[in-house]
């Protein structure tokens, strides 16, 4: 379990902040060993955790407020928890791409990826080239950390246009047959929630799938069996589709 200090970070992102300490030191009380082992059966990586649930952590991002510079010196102290701490208390304003591109080559567990995308960047003005960008990318986590990051605006960006999002489908698309679990998962997961936007979104997401699906199949020389790729393409598009076409989401989707 990590016991270091913050070394190196300050108010300035310099010098070393005074208050990291103390939290560490709160973190430290608030975990143990049963969530530790939770957490790993979940496939997190739990290497340098304290084992601190995420709605303790929201807790105690609620106390601290929005504070950039200490999350910036929350995330250099290497802390599973102070990192996804860090995600929670700071300012989408004062983001850089230069740090979005520091902490997503620094992921190694998707709790970390999908939180640092979805309750921080995708608030940024870098998400949409951040999105496109990392999900071209052949490393695992900043390839998830793109479809996470579309996820994420597909659900707080209200304003983005629909025609926004369908550039993001051909993008989805190729990355459906990605067989790595933590990238599908993150594939389906962006497909699903722009398909849930709006009517119009939702036949869009809807053909994507198909699309997939129809792909997939005709890699695989039938609808069963085929190589790994082919495999997840057709998880992808099938629980898409089963999600996207249920009454359940018709029912509630504006026009």
């Amino acid at each position: 379990m990590p016991g270091k200090k913050a070394s190196g970070l300050s108010r300035s992102g310099r010098l070393g902040d005074t208050r990291v300490p103390a939290i560490l030191a709160e973190l430290r009380g608030l975990g143990s060993e049963r969530n530790r082992a939770g957490m790993a059966r979940y496939g997190i990586n739990v290497a340098h955790a304290f084992g601190v649930s995420v709605y303790e952590l929201r807790k105690v991002a609620r106390s601290l407020g929005t504070d950039h510079d200490l999350a910036l010196a929350l995330w250099a102290t290497g802390s599973h928890e102070a990192r996804l701490l860090a995600c929670f208390v700071d300012d989408p304003a004062a983001v850089t791409a230069t740090q979005t591109e520091a902490w997503v080559r620094a992921f190694d567990s998707w709790d970390i990826c999908d939180q640092a995308t979805t309750s921080l960047f995708d608030r940024t003005r870098h998400a949409w080239s951040k999105a496109a960008d990392w999900a071209a990318r052949e490393e695992e986590w900043s390839k998830r950390a793109g479809f996470a990051l579309m996820a994420g605006l597909a659900v707080h960006d209200k304003a983005a246009p629909d025609r926004a999002f369908k550039k993001l489908l051909p993008v989805i698309e190729r990355g459906a047959f990605d067989e790595r679990n933590f990238v599908k998962k993150a594939v389906n997961w962006a497909l699903r929630n722009i398909g849930k936007r709006n009517r119009a979104l939702n036949a869009a997401a809807l053909a994507c799938a198909r699309r997939i699906l129809a792909a997939a199949n005709t890699r695989a020389g039938g609808e069963r069996g085929g190589d790994p790729g082919s495999r997840a393409a057709r998880w992808v598009a099938k629980d898409a589709i089963r999600e996207l076409a249920s009454e359940k989401v018709l029912a509630r989707l504006k026009d």
